[in-house]
């Protein structure tokens, strides 16, 4: 069977289930990206989920940077 999709293999195909886990959805100033936990309050930008482009020329939020992210009323978790 052949599967034609643009979905990355790793989220049709998980290989470890524990690793994805700790990786979370949410808004960080307006621009939805996906975070994966390091500590209490620290992550990880994994990558960016957003159509904009102006959204990944941004140096706040690109791939790899640490963010300090406290789960706030104006800040929703998707």
């Amino acid at each position: 069977m052949i599967l034609y999709t643009i979905v990355p293999h790793e989220h049709i195909y998980p290989s470890n289930e524990a690793a994805y886990s700790k990786q979370k959805l949410i808004q960080y100033n307006g621009i939805p990206v996906l975070v994966e936990q390091e500590e209490d309050y620290s992550f990880r930008i994994v990558k960016i989920v957003s159509s904009d482009p102006n959204h990944f020329l941004r140096e706040d939020c690109c791939p790899g940077t640490k963010i300090s992210f406290f789960p706030q009323a104006s800040t929703t978790m998707i």
